[in-house]
């Protein structure tokens, strides 16, 4: 098996393939089922699906059968479908679980995995168990490539995917936590965020709501994104700053009432869609950063707003080159709200391994179009209605989206369920 970057790398065994998989994630997928395809005569890897390994065994058929019909059937549509499918099932053993245990307790969802793939017609090759630093196949039947006790992986920067990564000029991937710690909602005073966030959504949601103050919000909340982009790239990390002391000193950056107007006027699509345009150049770090920023403000109750920042975030880093950030990300925002529309589209163009260029036109054409129909800054109530409404944004256009494999959200409490209600009235205005 082969890698399709421009570095070839050969796998010839089950302990290179499980030394392969945080570089072909671009992290380690910690508590992940993870799917990879396999294109022509040499195995080269294509598209790839991640999702929490459900805790529920129950639900371990429908998983599978979702996950080999999204990777498959969505290769397929391309003209691309898989000739093969590596599996790999990473989890280590909780309180008072042996790593040998857990591979044993993950057996039946590798062996769903090869049914559910193999009723497609497309052959699991490899299905392998990573815990806790050991490794198992549920396939080579040799003892001594693959013993009963497992294969220790080799020491991290030793392997050759290692070498040809540094090579390439690739870092060595983090952990899976890692990444969603930068995006998690977290506050020093989380009540006095929810309190900006209810001020913010009393003021911002009632005109939003109302044709004629629709506009203006969304005007002011463009505004506000670029003068806070423009703060945070003026405001750069210093080289080797670890990535939480970058976010610590961006939340300083930003007030509690500037992040919650910005989220709470985000829940319309369309201002969504135009704030996505801040995604090339020096734009794009400052962007990103955020973006994230204010994922870690959604705090509480407002808990399902997360999913237009994060959507953004992962859009982003897509389109900047960083596969591994954007896909947690999109599976974060999903995670918030299973339903969210931007996020599910691009999570499945990513899975895909479908070009983000495409979408960038589309959205340099919508900026520019939008720029050339704004009225003069010295006059800035010129426009008529019907001019502001021609100029607004079209949605933007995707592959169709399979039906979402992750679980149902717990029912909100009464006080939440009015947040999440005002939410989606929101978003609801000219949606779609």
């Amino acid at each position: 098996m082969t890698t399709h970057n421009e570095t070839q790398v050969v796998l010839r065994s089950p302990a290179e393939l499980a030394d392969a998989l945080p570089y072909l994630m671009g992290f380690h997928p910690d508590d992940s089922v993870v799917l990879a395809a396999l294109h022509g005569e040499h195995g080269r890897f294509g598209g790839r699906l991640r999702l929490g390994i459900p805790p529920d065994r129950d639900g371990w058929p429908d998983v599978a059968a979702q996950l080999a019909e999204c990777l498959i059937e969505g290769s397929a549509k391309r003209g691309d479908k898989p000739d093969g499918i590596v599996v790999f099932l990473c989890q280590d053993p909780g309180a008072g679980e042996q790593p040998r245990e857990v591979m044993e307790r993950l057996r039946s969802l590798a062996q769903r995995l090869r049914v559910a793939c193999g009723r497609l017609e497309v052959p699991v090759v490899e299905a392998l168990c990573i815990s806790a630093g050991r490794f198992w196949s549920y396939l080579c039947p040799d003892e001594r490539c693959c013993p009963p006790e497992g294969t220790e992986l080799v020491p991290p920067g030793s392997s050759a995917m290692a070498a040809a990564a540094a090579y390439a000029g690739l870092r060595r991937p983090g952990s899976l936590r890692a990444l969603e710690d930068r995006i998690a909602p977290r506050h020093p005073d989380a009540d006095r965020q929810t309190r900006a966030l209810d001020a913010a959504g009393g003021s911002l949601v009632p005109r939003i709501l109302e044709h004629a103050g629709r506009e203006t919000v969304r005007a002011e909340t463009l505004a506000l994104t670029d003068r806070l982009i423009a703060r945070l790239t003026g405001a750069p990390p210093p080289a080797g700053e670890a990535a939480a002391d970058t976010d610590e000193r961006d939340d300083r950056l930003l007030t509690d009432d500037e992040c919650a107007a910005l989220i709470v006027g985000l829940q319309d699509r369309l201002t969504r869609d135009r704030a996505a345009e801040r995604m090339e150049g020096e734009e794009a770090a400052g962007a990103l950063r955020l973006w994230r920023a204010l994922s870690r403000r959604c705090v509480g109750a407002y808990v399902e707003h997360a999913a237009a920042p994060l959507t953004l975030a992962g859009w982003v880093a897509w389109s900047s080159g960083d596969e591994a950030a954007a896909r947690v990300a999109l599976g974060c925002a999903l995670a918030s709200d299973p339903e969210y529309l931007f996020a599910r589209l691009l999570h499945q163009a990513i899975n895909e391994g479908l070009d983000p260029e495409p979408l960038r036109r589309s959205l340099r054409r919508q900026r520019r179009a939008q720029e050339a129909a704004s009225p003069a800054p010295a006059e800035p109530r010129s426009q008529p209605p019907a001019a502001a409404s021609r100029s607004r944004s079209r949605p933007l256009c995707l592959p169709p989206a399979q039906p979402s494999s992750r679980g149902s959200r717990r029912p909100p409490g009464r006080r939440t369920a009015r947040r999440t209600a005002r939410r989606r009235d929101v978003r609801s205005k000219e949606q779609r």
